[in-house]
């Protein structure tokens, strides 16, 4: 428990570090843009000069980047990402009601990926080198060279203008109101960003479960007398468990990266849309918090992960 309790500290110590990387990267990058479009975009096109010098002025824009991102932190931490646009809208607000429409996505897109590939995974190691491995295997290669914006426009070209059956656009309906509309509205999406992962992770679980069925202390149990399904559902699937996860865990990020185009092809308001919008618009701070927030939430992510994989693997808390 002491050694669980220390490394579970370090990776706690290790997150506030990484996540002002994160953000000092981002800054940095987005410095070399013309620090004169946030002013010129709340003044409007026919601002002159001497309007936007001065509002570059008030808005410390002629800093430093280092000062302004100084300035930028301690913003932040108040929850203030700073505005865009003419109306001068929160960057914050913004963000507010997109990120969880975009976790929604990626979440969904997570479980179905994964429950499916682990039935498949599991099936494929079963019945190593027999039909069904070979099915499941054209299936697995297929979702893997299959990318996730052509899928997209694939559903929506047979089961939104073809069938009829599923909305390709319009308002979410919300869970708590309309359980039904709101996953007819989210499941093509989750289909299109999972398909991908799940010929990944299908793959993955199928050669960790053969590492483990070809295991010594299988064969032992095995010769013992003990039952198939007791030694594969107490001790394979465990075993076989914690590359999955881990690889499963990095992959959020690979999955909220799509997310972001999938939602775009499907006219979610989600933080891909925030993005578009802020390119579009030339509004480079709405951008920056998108970009520093759907950052900082993959490392959150992946911190969580990563001590997930320490409860899972007993083995690495000796370490």
């Amino acid at each position: 428990m002491n050694n669980l309790l220390r490394l579970v500290g370090r990776r706690l110590i290790a997150l506030p570090i990484m996540a002002l990387g994160v953000t000092l990267l981002v800054f940095f990058l987005m410095s070399f843009t013309d620090p004169s479009i946030p002013a010129r975009n709340a003044l409007g096109e026919g601002a002159s000069q001497e309007a936007i010098a001065q509002y570059m002025d008030e808005h410390g824009l002629n800093d430093p980047w280092p000062v302004r991102y100084v300035a930028y932190i301690g913003n932040m931490v108040q929850g203030d990402l700073g505005t865009y646009g003419a109306s001068q809208a929160s960057v914050a607000g913004r963000i507010a009601t997109a990120l969880p429409i975009t976790m929604q996505l990626t979440f969904i897109g997570l479980i179905l990926g994964a429950i499916v590939s682990f039935i498949l995974g599991v099936i494929s190691a079963l019945y190593r080198d027999r039909w069904p491995d070979q099915l499941i295997r054209v299936i697995s290669i297929a979702g893997i060279a299959t990318p996730s914006f052509w899928l997209a426009v694939l559903l929506i070209l047979v089961f939104s203008s073809y069938l009829r059956v599923l909305p390709a656009s319009g308002a979410l309906p919300s869970f708590f109101v309309n359980p039904s509309g709101y996953f007819a509205r989210m499941l093509m999406p989750a289909v299109a960003l999972a398909f991908p992962l799940t010929g990944q992770m299908t793959r993955i679980v199928r050669t960790a479960m053969v590492e483990e069925l070809d295991k010594d202390y299988v064969r032992t149990a095995r010769g013992a007398g003990i039952p198939e399904q007791i030694v594969i559902a107490r001790n394979v699937l465990r075993n076989a468990l914690i590359t999955p996860v881990t690889t499963l865990g990095l992959k959020i990020g690979y999955l909220m990266g799509g997310a972001v185009v999938i939602e775009v092809i499907f006219n979610l308001p989600g933080m891909g849309t925030a993005i578009l919008q802020g390119i579009q618009g030339g509004e480079t701070t709405l951008v920056q918090g998108v970009v520093i927030v759907v950052a900082l939430a993959f490392v959150i992510i992946n911190i969580v992960v990563d001590m997930l994989y320490l409860l899972i693997n007993p083995r690495i808390r000796t370490v």
